[in-house]
């Protein structure tokens, strides 16, 4: 029961991520590196969070359960915030690589677009921040023990497992329009991203009432996802189209700059 536990929230976490890296980054190298510079900027940023977090706590009163909780709250706020900052530094980042791409290329055009760079990166950013989410979770599920034995929810490993899923997604529909939103300075649009990230991240304060957290989770999920969609360039039109596989050449990954 528990290796079913584990392989099956692993596949429902990481599941959707890796088909998408599979049919869309793995065969071109440009963007396996992309990817994976984007997974190491998002662990920069956990990286100064943690050590601000770590030195908050040093200072802090132990002892006090509401100055802890108000640690909690700054922690997760200043860890969102650094996120996104190191999200614009990756793209300022990405903007002067394409040029020099440009200028060493024999093409007249860009070898990589901006919103595959938004989508490479934001995939990036989702794979390491669900690794670091729900690792430790899936190391626990092969057991031993019984979840809910003493009276807790039986449905904790599985709600993690939907709420990676949904993060992970989310940080790839936040990137294409992040960079959108920066690459139109759309500051509007860029805010909205940060403001959504910081309610999805403050949702997880509803656990363990994890109707309370999945459910608007999975709604602002679909509206980002809706968002990026029409975003890069989609349509009903083609959306049919590519279901009824009769045009592949909309999908952001066969996207070319023109």
């Amino acid at each position: 029961m528990t290796a079913a536990v584990f392989f099956g929230c692993t596949f429902i976490a990481f599941g959707p991520a890796i088909s998408l890296f599979l049919f869309t980054i793995a065969r071109e190298p440009l963007r396996v590196i992309f990817l994976i510079a984007g997974a190491f900027f998002w662990l920069v940023s956990l990286l100064l969070a943690s050590l601000v977090w770590f030195i908050s706590v040093q200072i802090s009163n132990k002892e006090s359960a509401s100055q802890q909780k108000g640690l909690l709250i700054f922690g997760v706020v200043l860890s969102v915030l650094l996120q996104e900052t190191f999200r614009f530094a990756y793209y300022k980042l990405l903007k002067k690589a394409n040029e020099g791409l440009l200028a060493l290329s024999q093409e007249e055009t860009m070898p990589i677009s901006i919103l595959q760079l938004a989508y490479v990166s934001g995939l990036g950013f989702g794979f390491m921040s669900g690794a670091f989410s729900v690792v430790n979770i899936l190391a626990d599920s092969v057991g031993p023990g019984t979840v809910g034995i003493h009276g807790d929810s039986q449905h904790y490993f599985l709600s993690s497992a939907f709420m990676t899923m949904a993060i992970i997604l989310l940080h790839m529909f936040w990137g294409v329009i992040f960079f959108d939103g920066c690459e139109k300075r759309r500051w509007f649009v860029v805010a909205a991203v940060v403001v959504s990230h910081l309610v999805v991240s403050c949702l997880t304060f509803q656990n363990p009432q994890y109707v309370s957290s999945l459910v608007p989770t999975y709604i602002i999920m679909l509206s980002m996802g809706i968002w990026a969609f029409y975003t890069a360039g989609g349509s009903l039109r083609n959306l049919k189209l590519c279901l009824t596989c009769k045009d592949k050449d909309f999908l952001l990954a066969n996207h070319r700059p023109r």
